[in-house]
């Protein structure tokens, strides 16, 4: 992969057709099926601390249940190194068609029996019995209805269950005690960029994740972007736990 496969990802990040859809589903599928060769190289320049929260992800010694949601082509849990092989079950769950043909590829690639790829929603699916953890990697701002999916989430855990997230954020000019606070550049231009291409960067994020789930880990950082030189956009990493008496 590279320039020329930068360009045709860049060509669908600005195409108005390639955002175009009935619905949600639709809309995704139409933003990924010419790109999902490329996502993993081009996102991985641009999806910062991905592996930082599964590195810190605490899961259970002796097994357990993780579902990613809108885990798109599985590269997420390559990122647990060898505690992957010690999970019970995890799914990579997304509502793209052709992510979830990559994260079935990879499945079947790096052998993992005790991985399955499945097309559902974030904020309806209901798992067989409650889960572990639950992951959400650059995957909040992509769902309409991202704090139904977090309420979801704390739904379908179990009590002392982890969730853990990583994505793109608006710093608040006011923030929380112990938070960063932001520019009215960083307020104004990452939110109308990200928002061309149907991601919806918001401020309300982890202040809603912290008073849902007890905080392990709260960071705050910004990351390049490939192709716009010296910008860096804000992202943080957070890891929480619902607490046992829910």
């Amino acid at each position: 992969m590279g320039f020329r496969s930068d360009m045709g990802v860049l060509w669908h990040l600005l195409s108005a057709k390639a955002k175009s859809g009935a619905d949600h589903q639709e809309r995704l599928e139409a933003f990924y099926s010419g790109q999902r060769e490329a996502y993993d190289s081009f996102r991985k320049r641009l999806l910062h601390g991905r592996e930082r929260l599964m590195e810190l992800l605490p899961l259970p010694a002796g097994g357990g249940t993780l579902i990613d949601m809108g885990g798109g082509t599985g590269s997420n849990l390559e990122a647990l190194g060898d505690k992957i092989n010690h999970l019970e079950r995890a799914s990579v769950l997304d509502l793209c068609p052709s992510l979830l043909h990559v994260a079935r590829e990879r499945i079947t690639q790096r052998g993992w029996t005790n991985v399955d790829a499945i097309h559902g929603d974030a904020t309806q699916y209901q798992p067989p019995e409650p889960v572990d953890a639950i992951t959400f990697s650059y995957s909040l701002t992509m769902i309409p209805d991202w704090f139904e999916s977090i309420l979801h989430a704390y739904k379908i855990l179990k009590p002392g269950g982890i969730i853990g997230v990583v994505d793109f954020y608006v710093p608040r000019k006011w923030p929380d005690k112990d938070r960063k606070s932001g520019s009215g550049f960083t307020r104004t231009f990452w939110p109308t960029w990200f928002g061309y291409d149907n991601v919806f960067l918001s401020s309300d994020h982890l202040p809603f994740l912290s008073r849902r789930f007890d905080p392990i880990t709260v960071e705050e950082n910004r990351g390049k972007v490939p192709y716009m030189l010296g910008m860096k956009a804000p992202y943080y990493i957070f890891i929480g736990k619902k607490p046992l008496q829910a």
